[in-house]
């Protein structure tokens, strides 16, 4: 496992929600999170169906979604926060918390993915998200146990498993 320089949980840093006010990330230790930086306008914007549906499927043992929506890819991200919000229920029916918009690589890089990008996925990548829809699993003890390719469906296999392995049979 490779670890960042910084430490602590990632869900202590602060971020702020998409409709405003904290998205209060300490609220979630304890439980498996997957963040995924999303966008509305890309070819991925489908895995939003497969997201909500791990939602609706893993939150009753201690399971959540965190969207993170994110411009730095293409422009596929461009609307405001009530934009967004709106796109995602009305389109995908999303009932798990968004973030406010943020950058998630270069210099303005949120704190957040500061403490995320230095995992490793199994391939060995670490360092800048790819694309939009990469993921990353938090575990319940708050560190990051995986790393999945934009392209990785949010159902497959791997990921299923890896949320399963937190939340126990």
């Amino acid at each position: 496992m490779t670890t960042t320089e910084h430490s602590g949980s990632p869900l202590d840093v602060e971020i702020g929600a998409l409709q405003g006010g904290s998205a209060e990330l300490p609220r979630l230790a304890g439980n498996a999170v997957l963040v995924v930086n999303v966008a509305s306008k890309c070819g991925l914007t489908p895995q939003y169906s497969a997201l909500e549906e791990l939602q609706k499927r893993y939150a009753a043992r201690g399971f959540t979604v965190l969207g993170v929506p994110c411009n730095q890819f293409l422009g596929q991200e461009p609307g405001s926060a009530e934009e967004i919000a709106e796109f995602c229920s009305a389109t995908y029916g999303v009932t798990f918390p968004l973030t406010e918009k943020v950058e998630v690589n270069g210099p303005g890089r949120h704190p957040l993915y500061e403490r995320l990008v230095g995992f490793a996925d199994a391939e060995g990548h670490s360092g800048d998200i790819r694309w939009n829809f990469e993921k990353f699993l938090i575990g319940r003890d708050g560190r990051v146990v995986a790393r999945f390719s934009p392209q990785t469906e949010p159902d497959s296999a791997e990921v299923v498993a890896a949320i399963e392995s937190q939340l126990g049979r």
